[in-house]
């Protein structure tokens, strides 16, 4: 177990997973809702082998999807954070801004509020030039996200997202772009 770095904002904690994760993770994963813009909800294993994968993410990497907690709350709402994805595409190498959070938990500011936590750290701590976002064009809710945070889409950067096979209602993804001086051009000195 690194010693992974922890992100705090007004509300809410970033941290690395625990075991006690697991279960709320996997309610998430399996909640219709939560889950409407991918190809499938998951299994308890699928959900729990996720956060496998994301853990050695975070040893390879030293960044990662954080686990979030409301501080003084919700012990676990979901995840945001930062993710080399594993496909290649147009704009990768790159790294990915994302989260999933419970629904019960939708429409308070959370995801926009660590997600700016997530890019300090990406533009202060890693000085990455760029982070992208990506989702399915019906995704308005994530859309909403990225584009509070400031990051712009051209619809010459959209994409098959190359996990799903040609023909699939999901393959079609719009891409998110910010980079690091956009994101100081924006942020009060």
């Amino acid at each position: 177990m690194h010693d992974h770095p922890s992100l705090r904002t007004p509300r809410l904690l970033l941290r690395p997973w625990r075991d006690e994760d697991l279960a709320p993770f996997a309610a998430l994963n399996a909640d219709p809702r939560v889950m409407e813009h991918f190809p499938n909800s998951l299994t308890r294993q699928e959900s729990d082998f996720m956060v496998s994968r994301i853990r050695a993410h975070f040893d390879r990497h030293g960044f990662g999807l954080w686990a979030v907690e409301v501080t003084g709350g919700a012990p676990f709402i979901g995840f945001v954070g930062l993710a080399v994805p594993a496909f290649q595409a147009h704009f990768s190498p790159c790294v990915e801004i994302g989260w999933r959070l419970a629904a019960e938990h939708w429409g308070r500011g959370y995801a926009t509020e660590a997600a700016r936590a997530a890019l300090d750290f990406a533009f202060g701590s890693l000085n990455l030039p760029e982070v992208v976002s990506f989702t399915v064009p019906a995704h308005t809710r994530s859309r909403a996200v990225m584009e509070r945070l400031g990051m712009t889409n051209t619809p010459a950067d959209d994409f098959d997202h190359p996990a799903l096979p040609v023909g699939h209602p999901l393959r079609r993804h719009v891409l998110y772009r910010l980079s690091q001086s956009e994101w100081h051009a924006a942020r009060p000195a």
